[in-house]
């Protein structure tokens, strides 16, 4: 778990905080016949939320790291209640994930003064392979013009979208997944860093990052649309 804080209560009053709980739920450990290994309890929320519980603005996001390949492909890895599940396709997995979210909102958010907000999936653009197997990014120099071109809307936001109807509690939704799918120029790629050898910028380039996004570009449009969003549609404090 990260937590980083940025304050300035002597202009703005304001504090924000960046809490890294990559599931949401919390990441546990089972005591078997065997020993112990890893789990993710898709039952429970993960303990950073007595942190935050009582802001006056929550923004949460979840979806990239709900893999295989994070998460022990799906064998002896997901956890509710004593049970283990030998084997439960991610998906599904986030989907309970997702349930325990919206319950844990409904029951523990005062939305008279907390405003809640759930930022969609964005798309990542890896072409021959995934961040781990050799996909690249970085020759795309422009966006996106044909929408023809641009992927299905992302099964999980799809998932989302059916338990945001089950909720009690309104919240915001930021759907940003089209508007990133078209900025397929927008990842940093092979320049996260400065390569001070031929040898370091081979290795940049076969394992390029075509998921996360650069400034100015993709997440200033995301901050636009969160203000506009609590402007609109605010509660607590933003409604005066």
């Amino acid at each position: 778990m990260q937590q980083i804080f940025w304050r300035d209560s002597e202009d703005y009053n304001c504090t924000v905080d960046f809490v890294s709980s990559p599931f949401l739920v919390r990441e546990s450990t089972f005591n078997g016949k065997n020993g112990s290994f890893d789990t993710l309890r898709l039952d429970l929320m993960d303990k950073t939320t007595s942190m935050y519980h009582d802001a006056d603005v929550l923004v949460f996001n979840t979806g990239h790291w709900w893999t295989h390949e994070k998460t022990s492909r799906g064998e002896d890895y997901y956890q509710e209640g004593d049970h283990v599940y030998p084997r439960l396709k991610v998906l599904d997995a986030y989907r309970r994930a997702l349930a325990t979210w919206a319950r844990w909102v409904d029951n523990n958010v005062n939305i008279n003064k907390t405003q809640v907000i759930f930022r969609g999936y964005s798309v990542t653009h890896f072409k021959g392979g995934q961040w781990n197997s050799g996909g690249q990014c970085h020759k795309e120099t422009e966006p996106i013009f044909n929408s023809s071109h641009l992927t299905k809307y992302p099964t999980k936001m799809r998932a989302f979208d059916n338990v945001l109807k089950e909720m009690k509690n309104p919240i915001i939704y930021l759907n940003i997944s089209r508007l990133t799918d078209y900025r397929k120029d927008g990842h940093p790629s092979i320049y996260r860093m400065e390569y001070k050898s031929v040898e370091e910028q081979i290795a940049a380039e076969r394992s390029q990052d075509c998921s996360h996004w650069c400034l100015p570009g993709v997440p200033d449009t995301w901050n636009e649309l969160l203000y506009a969003s609590l402007l609109k549609l605010g509660r607590g404090s933003w409604k005066t």
